[in-house]
């Protein structure tokens, strides 16, 4: 679910700038975010010769899928931040990709949390999939807080927060940072 969140919060946060400035906005989120944050670190912990040791439980194999994740995540940021509107049919896509991000978070922790003898073969990729793990945890946690505002606002429009009247359930909390609970 990291992957999902992640794409997600970088197309309502690039909702909030004027469209002149969002292609700005992408090549940072790419940058920072896609490359530094998650993908060299990856990558980094894939090259590193410990890394192909034996280890109990498929860890190589799973950082592989999550860097495969990644990659499509980048994509799905680009398309959602540069495109304005959204055809229904990309939104569907990218639903449909957090539902195997969540798959994919859930492997990760179920690998992860019986591979403590991980930690001395292939230290590198027990710890980073233990990071990997608990980001997901916390993903899912945050997007699991949001589904019920997010089905809320689909069966009874407005209900939620409604702009453009500036009332519903949550209309003071969210007046500032409407980009964390819309779909």
């Amino acid at each position: 679910m990291l992957h999902y969140c992640l794409a997600h919060l970088a197309y309502h946060f690039s909702r909030q700038l004027p469209k002149r400035s969002r292609a700005k906005f992408e090549i940072l989120v790419l940058l920072l975010v896609t490359f530094l944050l998650l993908l060299l670190p990856q990558i980094f912990v894939l090259l590193r010769p410990k890394s192909s040791r034996y280890c109990g439980q498929p860890l190589l194999v799973n950082l592989t899928s999550f860097i495969i994740f990644t990659f499509i995540m980048t994509g799905f940021t680009v398309i959602l931040t540069l495109m304005d509107p959204i055809p229904n049919e990309v939104k569907v896509a990218f639903h449909v990709y957090g539902v195997g991000s969540f798959a994919q978070g859930i492997a990760t922790t179920a690998f992860t949390v019986p591979a403590s003898q991980c930690a001395n073969t292939t230290p590198e990729l027990y710890y980073l999939s233990l990071v990997l793990s608990v980001l997901s945890v916390l993903a899912t946690v945050f997007v699991g807080f949001l589904i019920p505002f997010w089905l809320a606002d689909v069966f009874n429009k407005g209900m939620v927060s409604n702009h453009r009247s500036r009332a519903g359930v949550c209309q003071k909390p969210v007046a500032n940072c409407s980009y964390l609970w819309h779909v």
